[in-house]
């Protein structure tokens, strides 16, 4: 998941920043937080960003889920059994519960649903999370018609058959794009387009949504769970941060993700500080080099380096972050397992970084066309770290490079076709393995490695690592592909992830564990009143 759920705002009209929405008045059962970007897309099967994920996850549902501890729990499942040595997993479903349209869901809603995100017809970079499964790949090249590995025993019973035990599996299902999904509500495998398509079994329907303005979702008061506690989740689209921040402390909003510049501000503001608090989550954010050739000096792997060598982590981290976040030295974050303080991270040193790019045939920057580096608008933090880079970069190599915002559709899309030269991004775990940050991110087989990349024995310690059951024989062999990814500057980490987050007085039964909100199932919001000063 490439970005953190931005916790958000109710808004009226939101003026300058873009925002056009009139927001109807909020009662005291609905919970109101902004989303900085409109929705990615309404579909479960295709969705990559976090912000995106947090809405979806109020409204659909696979068979397993994370729970409090982070750990994987039955949601649709009952229970499973591992059979064959862990190379198949049988589920047995809950039975009795409906779809939003009324219709109990059944084991062959599963096999549907995901053979969909596999289909030829969705196109679906979300498929990679299903590629363990034996047939997927085939159906997802079009050479097949279904999922041999997926096979519906019984209408509450659904086996899975993958092309060898996977540790870390039911972790990757826990990936909304598992989730079961009404057929009837679908315009065949196309792409989800409307709230009528959004029939899932959540705790939440989808009732409205806004282009670019507002997604709105009732309450299940038919949910298996039992029903939510509120009556209606508002997510406004609010782009600017700051306007986020002032509608919070106008008491428009719930929930506001807080900016590092605001932090402290907010600590010497008795009332607001009160209402701070603070989340480490599974994320790192990085600085990403193309080296497929896209921008031809990133080939050479001197270029790259000299690059991470140049730029002063340390001064962004404890200057522009204000020191609230960690300053990485690897890849893997804290909380996930193979997680080392310092890993082979290439340190800051402007003389070496001059000497290696001059021995790369750029002295002084002499000969390097201009470089992009692309980011994510709407978050400040975002756009200082990576001001602070090229300013970095100009003043210690001499090279010509210039931040530059983009849209954060219009970001990811360009990811996903490898057209970003230099870009700052975050990963953020889907499970709490090394795989989803090694393999999954700089294997070349790797699905989410759209930089190309390519070290073969890199590859061949994933592939091993990928294999194997024990988990410290694997984390071995990952933290020996996450030095060499290291070195050969792949990505340049920068901090790993911590949010400051403001709620008010009266929301409460927030659940969470290590990934960020789970479903709003207890959440309880009472309005306070506001008093005269």
């Amino acid at each position: 998941m490439r970005f953190v759920a931005a916790l958000l705002a109710l808004s009226f009209i939101y003026g300058c920043s873009g925002d056009k929405f009139k927001q109807p008045t909020s009662q005291s059962s609905v919970l109101v937080y902004a989303i900085p970007n409109k929705p990615t897309t309404l579909d479960p099967g295709v969705v990559q960003d976090s912000d995106t994920i947090e809405v979806l996850q109020q409204v659909f549902e696979g068979l397993v889920g994370w729970d409090e501890n982070n750990q994987p729990t039955g949601i649709l499942a009952e229970n499973w059994e591992f059979q064959k040595g862990g190379k198949v997993i049988l589920f047995h479903l809950k039975k009795g519960v409906k779809f939003h349209n009324g219709r109990e869901v059944k084991a062959a809603d599963f096999k549907w649903s995901w053979e969909r995100v596999c289909s030829a017809e969705l196109k679906s970079t979300a498929s990679s999370y299903m590629t363990d499964i034996v047939g997927a790949k085939e159906l997802i090249e079009g050479k097949a018609t279904q999922m041999s590995g997926v096979k519906v025993v019984d209408d509450y019973t659904l086996s899975v058959e993958l092309d060898t035990p996977k540790p870390y599996f039911l972790g990757k299902m826990v990936y909304v794009a598992f989730a079961a999904v009404a057929k009837e509500a679908q315009d065949g495998l196309n792409e989800m387009k409307g709230v009528t398509n959004m029939v899932g079994t959540g705790p939440f329907k989808a009732a409205r949504y806004e282009n670019e303005q507002l997604v709105v979702l009732e309450a299940n008061k038919d949910y298996h769970g039992g029903a939510p506690k509120i009556d209606r989740i508002e997510r406004p689209v609010v782009l600017d941060a700051q306007t986020r921040l002032n509608k919070y402390k106008n008491g428009e909003l719930d929930l506001c993700l807080v900016q590092r510049a605001d932090v402290e501000g907010i600590m010497a503001d008795g009332e607001l500080s009160s209402q701070l608090k603070f989340m480490d989550l599974p994320s790192v954010f990085f600085l990403g080099f193309n080296s497929s050739g896209l921008y031809p000096p990133f080939k050479d792997r001197r270029v790259r380096r000299a690059f991470a060598m140049a730029i002063d982590r340390s001064r962004i981290v404890n200057t522009y972050m204000k020191g609230i976040n960690t300053e990485a030295h690897g890849i893997i974050p804290p909380g996930v397992m193979g997680h080392r303080d310092r890993a082979a991270d290439i340190p800051f040193d402007p003389e070496g970084a001059r000497k290696l790019l001059a021995e790369a045939g750029y002295p002084g920057g002499k000969g390097m066309p201009l470089l992009e580096l692309r980011y994510r608008e709407g978050y400040r933090d975002i756009s200082l770290v990576a001001e602070a880079a090229c300013n970095d970069l100009v003043k210690n190599l001499g090279v010509k490079v210039q931040a530059q915002s983009k849209e954060w559709k219009a970001l990811l899309d360009a990811y996903n076709r490898g057209q970003n030269a230099f870009f700052h991004m975050r990963w953020k775990g889907d499970y709490l393995d090394p795989q989803n940050f090694i393999s999954h991110m700089h294997a070349s087989f790797g699905p989410e490695n759209h930089s190309g990349y390519v070290n073969p024995t890199l590859d061949q310690l994933c592939r091993e690592a990928d294999r194997i059951v024990d988990p410290k024989e694997r984390t071995a062999l990952y933290q020996k592909a996450e030095d060499i990814a290291l070195q050969d500057a792949t990505w340049v980490p920068v901090y790993y992830q911590r949010d400051a987050l403001l709620t008010r007085p009266g929301v409460s039964g927030i659940r969470t564990n290590a990934f960020g909100f789970l479903p709003h199932t207890a959440t309880v919001v009472k309005k306070q009143p506001k008093t005269n000063n």
